[in-house]
C-alpha cells in the first residue's frame, strides 16, 4: 500500500474491535464506513481505499474476524450493527455512506435502520438484499450452500503462509487474478504459528452470522424498511466463479419491486470476490463510490 494507514482498537462488548483508517489529506473530507464480508477482514479494503485518496475511510476487523477475532459474546446483524456505531464514536463521524461487501451489506442495512441518523446512504457489493437460498435448511446446510471452500479452510491448519496462498491461489475466483495485494490480504488472515497457522475467522460466529443474515428478524426487518438513497451493486459469478452469482438477473426486479430507494448497476467481468479484491473490481467499485459521494455527501465531524 502506498496509502497512509493506521489502525485503532474500539472498545466494544466483549473486547477491542481492531480498524483500519485512511485519513484523506483534507480534514473536511467526508468519511466513509467500509464493513467486510463473512470470513473477511479490513483489509480487503486496500485496493478501493488506493482509488479513493479524497475520502476518510473507515473499516474495522468485525467481531470474530481478523484482529478482532477475541471479542467475546453474541454475533449477528444487529450487534455488528451496534459496533459499528462504536466505530463512528470512536472517529467522530456522524452521518456517513456505508459501503458494505457480500455480509457487510446486510450489516449496513441492519445500522441503516436501527440507527438512521448515523447513515447519510449505502452501497451494497452483492450482498445485503435476501439471498436464493432454499427454506429448511439447518446451520451448516446454510453455510455449504453459501460459502463452500470458504467456510471449510476455518477448520484447516497451514504450515506456512506460502501453504495458504496456494489454498487460495486453487480456488477458482482468482484463477486469473492472482497479486502481490492479495497476498497481502490473505496473508493478514492468518493466526498462529507455523506448522499450525489457521484463519483468523470464528467458524461458531461465522456461522452464527450466516444463519442470522440468512433467516433473522432484523435483516428482513431493516430490508423491508429500507429507506435510505442504495446503490446496489451485483456481479455475473459468484464465489466460486460461477454463473449466475448470488443475484441472478431475472431476481433483480422482483428484490427491487417497492424499492424505489434503490438503484441498480451491475459490474460485467467480475465475480463475488474480484468485485473487491481485484484492480480490475476496485477501478468499478471506486468509480461508482465517487458518484454516490457527490449526490449525497455526508456531513461528518472529527474530533
Amino acid at each position: 500500500m502506498t496509502r497512509p494507514y493506521r489502525t485503532i482498537d474500539v472498545p466494544v462488548p466483549g473486547g477491542d474491535l481492531r480498524v483500519g483508517v485512511w485519513d484523506a489529506g483534507d480534514p473536511s473530507a467526508p468519511t466513509l464506513l467500509l464493513v467486510h464480508g463473512v470470513t473477511a477482514s479490513h483489509r480487503s479494503w486496500d485496493l478501493l481505499a488506493e482509488r479513493l485518496p479524497e475520502v476518510r475511510l473507515v473499516a474495522p476487523d468485525l467481531r470474530g474476524r481478523g484482529r478482532s477475532n477475541g471479542v467475546e459474546g453474541p454475533a449477528g446483524m444487529t450487534a455488528h450493527a451496534r459496533d459499528l456505531v462504536a466505530v463512528l464514536d470512536a472517529v467522530g463521524a456522524d452521518a456517513v455512506t456505508v459501503i458494505g461487501h457480500s455480509m457487510g451489506g446486510f450489516v449496513a442495512c441492519v445500522l441503516a435502520d436501527q440507527f438512521p441518523d448515523r447513515v447519510g446512504s449505502l452501497v451494497l457489493l452483492d450482498g445485503g438484499l435476501p439471498l436464493d437460498v432454499p427454506e429448511g435448511l439447518d446451520a451448516d446446510e446454510v453455510i455449504a450452500t453459501v460459502l463452500g471452500p470458504t467456510a471449510e479452510r476455518l477448520a484447516m491448519e497451514f504450515a506456512d503462509v506460502e501453504a495458504y496462498f496456494a489454498f487460495w491461489r486453487r480456488h477458482p475466483a482468482f484463477a486469473d487474478g492472482w497479486s502481490s495485494e492479495l497476498e497481502d490480504y490473505f496473508a493478514y488472515d492468518l493466526v498462529g504459528e507455523p506448522p499450525a497457522l489457521r484463519a483468523a475467522t470464528s467458524y461458531a460466529t461465522m456461522s452464527e452470522d450466516t444463519v442470522d443474515l440468512n433467516a433473522g428478524a432484523a435483516p428482513a426487518q431493516a430490508i423491508a424498511h429500507l429507506r435510505h438513497s442504495t446503490l446496489f451493486v451485483t456481479v455475473p459469478r459468484g464465489l466460486l466463479d460461477e454463473k449466475p452469482g448470488l443475484y441472478a438477473d431475472e431476481r433483480i426486479p422482483a428484490l427491487l419491486a417497492d424499492k424505489p430507494t434503490i438503484r441498480h448497476h451491475r459490474v460485467d467481468d467480475a465475480n463475488h470476490y474480484t468485485l473487491v479484491l481485484s484492480a480490475r473490481g476496485a477501478d468499478a467499485v471506486a468509480e461508482l463510490v465517487r458518484d454516490e459521494v457527490a449526490l449525497t455527501t455526508p456531513e461528518t465531524s472529527h474530533p
